[in-house]
């Protein structure tokens, strides 16, 4: 919940500004508040940068006084929706399956869901960051086929990290990236090596880099580090252009 309309669409012209061209092998997605949508969906129409939205809701329309559903999102220009992102998870009470109904809701409209899931520090420390792993997977994908699952994008952000300033290390979340595909592929039976997983969690254009060298790192959701574009633009800059080109992401909200 940062940046007001107006706030965001200073934000996006500078973007620009630094961007005087998309790097073709990183695909990027802002995704502001409700409210700033439409004004930065107006500068980045002839972009290549993708809009998102930071929530959505499970049904299309009905009497949900201060819901936005996903029909709204996409007429405003959206391609992406953000879903189970842990503050919603801790600080609104959405469980897997109330997750996996909007994932579904999403999809059937065309919108497509950058689908978060991550541990906190007491299940990382207890050894069940796979199992939590799984069970979020699981649940929150539940009745989705596997053409749909291969046109996801997962965002894995453990909740220690995510705007505490600690990132995880690139082995921990290397391990955690891998067991994601490993799932997916077991469940799915499909070539979980084509799916986009992004990183989330205190990533800064310090750290970036060293993050993007993984092999199984195809992007990031970005959260405080984006608020200045240039930040922003140092963190896109830091995805190496001979790695995953053609499924690279960076997504700031």
């Amino acid at each position: 919940m940062h940046k007001t309309p107006s706030q965001a669409v200073a934000f996006t012209k500078h973007l620009l500004e630094l961007l005087p061209s998309i790097p073709a092998h990183v695909e990027i997605a802002l995704a502001p508040p409700f409210p700033a949508l439409p004004g930065v969906s107006q500068l980045i129409t002839a972009t290549p940068i993708k809009l998102a939205a930071q929530n959505s809701h499970w049904e299309r329309e009905g009497a949900f006084t201060g819901e936005v559903s996903p029909p709204m999102l996409i007429d405003l220009g959206c391609a992406y929706v953000i879903l189970g992102h842990s503050e919603r998870r801790r600080l609104f009470g959405e469980t897997d399956s109330l997750i996996n109904r909007k994932i579904h809701a999403a999809m059937n409209d065309g919108l497509l869901p950058i689908f978060c899931v991550g541990e906190t520090l007491e299940e990382r420390e207890d050894g069940q960051t796979c199992h939590v792993l799984e069970t979020q997977l699981l649940a929150g994908l539940d009745g989705l086929s596997s053409n749909q699952i291969a046109s996801l994008t997962i965002a894995y952000e453990p909740v220690w990290a995510i705007g505490t300033g600690q990132a995880a290390t690139v082995h921990q979340v290397t391990e955690a990236h891998a067991h994601i595909r490993t799932t997916l592929a077991a469940k799915w039976s499909i070539d979980s090596s084509t799916i986009r997983i992004l990183y989330g969690g205190s990533v800064t254009p310090e750290n970036a880099s060293e993050l993007f060298a993984s092999a199984q790192i195809d992007g990031a959701l970005v959260g405080k580090a984006c608020l200045e574009p240039q930040s922003f633009v140092s963190i896109i800059a830091a995805f190496p252009s001979t790695q995953h080109s053609s499924r690279a992401t960076s997504c700031t909200h």
